[in-house]
């Protein structure tokens, strides 16, 4: 089941691309944090979300917010998309076990084994404030982040 605007986001520590450990619990009391899954690096859909993403960072990525994003490949494959791509923000590799946190947040497609478009807005508190979910082959809107960015 996916998560609700009002739960309290899990916890996860995962590795980023370059191998360096985050954990949404060190954003508490500090920043609200958008959390993205999404399915595949190198796919066209998340390399147009993730590129413009990259081109407007700073909106999200900033002294309010951060921003993490988080796919089941394994932390290899992020640093090469990253590397390639040039993105300056964390790709977190939920790879082993595989998926688990997908899974926490409800957006893990139980056939193949990779996130759907999940994106949770998580309050300083550590409390869901905002969530949508796109389908695999859906992209989203930065627009929407922004608008419950600013509800925050």
């Amino acid at each position: 089941m996916t998560l609700q605007v009002g739960d309290e986001a899990p916890d996860f520590e995962l590795k980023d691309q370059h191998g360096q450990v985050v954990r949404l619990s060190s954003f508490r009391g500090e920043k609200n944090v958008l959390v993205l899954f999404y399915p595949w690096a190198f796919s066209s859909v998340c390399g147009g979300e993730l590129d413009e993403l990259q081109q407007q960072l700073a909106d999200f990525q900033n002294d309010d917010v951060a921003i993490v994003t988080v796919s089941t490949d394994s932390m290899y494959a992020l640093r090469t998309f990253a590397d390639a791509q040039g993105y300056q923000f964390p790709l977190l590799a939920d790879f082993w076990p595989h998926g688990a946190v997908a899974a926490d947040y409800g957006v893990l497609h139980p056939q193949i084994g990779v996130a759907l478009r999940g994106t949770f807005l998580v309050d300083r508190q550590g409390i869901v404030r905002w969530t949508v979910t796109n389908d695999i082959g859906d992209a989203r809107s930065l627009d929407e982040y922004r608008a419950a960015l600013a509800a925050v």
